[in-house]
């Protein structure tokens, strides 16, 4: 479970567009801290059918959320909303983790 101060990141992966949206975990819940879009290239009705053009699109909503936000996005919780797209153990369209802790921004913003 997240932790005050925790950086947490969810990275929304449809077939218009894909979000990213980093947040700060507070006493009161969590505060939005960045926020990044981009249009969805490479997805046809929630399948891949351009890998290279959907990595770009993703890289380019990550940075432009890392970039309001002052900090380095290395992990992030992927949604999709395709039925088709799963993970070992999960139910298609679930939310999950990427990778790591759920501390997964390092700041880097000046005062």
């Amino acid at each position: 479970m997240a932790k005050t101060g925790d950086i947490l990141v969810g990275l929304d992966i449809g077939t218009t567009k894909i979000c990213a949206i980093v947040g700060e975990v507070t006493d009161e819940g969590i505060d939005i801290i960045g926020i990044g879009t981009h249009p969805s290239k490479g997805l046809r009705k929630g399948v891949v059918v351009n890998i290279d053009a959907t990595v770009a699109s993703i890289k380019r909503a990550i940075e432009e959320a890392e970039h309001m936000a002052g900090c380095e996005i290395t992990t992030v919780y992927t949604s999709t909303g395709s039925t088709s797209t799963t993970w070992p153990g999960s139910r298609p369209g679930s939310a999950r983790p990427s990778s790591g802790p759920a501390r997964c921004c390092s700041r880097s913003r000046a005062a």
